[in-house]
């Protein structure tokens, strides 16, 4: 047997080896994991339970006031909360029937018949609704129809410091890699004329 044939064969075998059985690779950082969620966030109201029909007068034809919210143990650093009201089963698609942003922290809810001024006493800003209004717009789906709006609160790692009046779009955009967790109450309405 020739030697010679083999001595790239020995040579690479003895540089392996003495690198620990094999040739070290680069290897890219891995990228950062968004926090876990916190699975004691949760988002609830004394006016309905969850899944629950949601009381006539929160509608638009009724009292139009938004109802109570309460939410406790949002993340370890939380600096601002965003909530919305969304009817996915409006005709044409998602209705947004309330955006509120730059929720402090510290807050653990709403009370009933939030004001629809743009800017609130806590320092929180109210966006467009789907009718073009600030502010909260209840429920109104078409006679006869049930349909289940849904409130969906994040906790977000920073504040938007948005201008009142944006839509919900510019809001989910400004929010995009600060979310920490997210808490949804779902309530059920009923066409209520007029």
């Amino acid at each position: 047997m020739d030697l010679r044939a083999l001595l790239p064969v020995i040579l690479l075998t003895l540089a392996l080896s003495a690198c620990g059985g094999a040739a070290p690779t680069p290897t890219a950082p891995s990228p950062p994991r968004p926090p876990a969620p916190s699975a004691s966030f949760a988002l609830t109201s004394t006016a309905f339970e969850p899944e629950g029909p949601i009381p006539e007068r929160y509608g638009h034809f009724r009292d139009d006031v938004s109802p109570p919210l309460a939410w406790e143990s949002p993340p370890q650093g939380t600096r601002s909360l965003v909530l919305f009201l969304e009817d996915w089963d409006a005709p044409g698609g998602l209705f947004v029937h309330w955006v509120l942003y730059d929720i402090p922290p510290t807050a653990s809810g709403l009370p009933e018949g939030v004001p629809r001024d743009p800017e609130l006493s806590d320092g929180s800003r109210q966006g467009k609704n789907s009718a073009g209004s600030l502010g909260y717009i209840g429920p109104y789906p078409p006679p006869g129809e049930t349909h289940r709006y849904t409130f969906v609160l994040y906790a977000l790692d920073t504040r938007l410091d948005l201008p009142a009046g944006v839509t919900r779009e510019q809001v989910l955009k400004a929010m995009e890699g600060h979310v920490l967790a997210q808490a949804t109450l779902v309530g059920t309405y009923r066409s209520v004329q007029p």
